[in-house]
């Protein structure tokens, strides 16, 4: 008896316009080595102008079509279900005066952000009393906690997000990057639901 193949199909994956989807772009395959070759380069998907910029290969489509060519084969599917894959079609470099729009923005829109919650926290008033404790004076800005405090506050915000332009200081991924990667996740998992062809044709049925 041949020994099985498996296939572990892919999250998702990125292409180019009107390019080739193959098994070995959407998948690893292992198992005996007599077809893998030809598994690998077998096409499973032409990107066309309709399919727009995402298209959903189902572990289905994937077993019917190796099926088709090799009905003798034993196939062993392992990971997701659909493979989501993103056409990437030419952008444009963006624009300096956009870019340095869009931080100002961000800027102030931070700095307005920082500003409400000392306010909403009564900050600098807690200062005052801080310093009033420590020295038994009055000071309307204690600088010496006002500036130190500034400081930190802008050190902590590099370190939490673990960058400093294009510098990591450790391998551990920051709050942003974790929730893009979710994001990213649970766009591909609709689309997998809302775009699979296979099951809107069950649908239908």
């Amino acid at each position: 008896m041949a020994a099985p193949v498996y296939i572990r199909t892919k999250q998702s994956i990125y292409v180019q316009p009107l390019s080739k989807v193959r098994l070995a772009d959407v998948a690893r395959v292992t198992g005996s080595k007599r077809h893998m070759p030809e598994l690998e380069q077998m096409v499973l998907h032409q990107v066309a102008e309709e399919d727009r910029n995402i298209v959903v290969i189902d572990s289905f489509m994937i077993v019917e079509q190796v099926l088709d060519k090799f009905p003798q084969m034993e196939l062993e599917l392992i990971g997701p279900n659909q493979c989501v894959v993103h056409v990437e079609k030419h952008k444009r470099q963006p624009s300096p005066i956009l870019i340095c729009a869009i931080w100002i923005l961000l800027f102030i829109g931070a700095a307005m952000a920082i500003m409400n919650f000392h306010y909403d926290v009564s900050m600098q008033s807690v200062q005052q009393k801080l310093h009033f404790m420590l020295t038994g004076e009055e000071e309307e800005h204690p600088l010496w906690i006002q500036v130190p405090y500034s400081i930190g506050l802008g050190i902590g915000m590099i370190l939490f997000f673990n960058h400093w332009f294009q510098k990591r200081f450790n391998e551990e991924p920051s709050p942003m990057e974790v929730e893009i990667f979710n994001y990213q996740e649970d766009l591909d998992h609709y689309v997998a639901i809302k775009e699979n062809k296979v099951e809107k044709q069950d649908v239908d049925r």
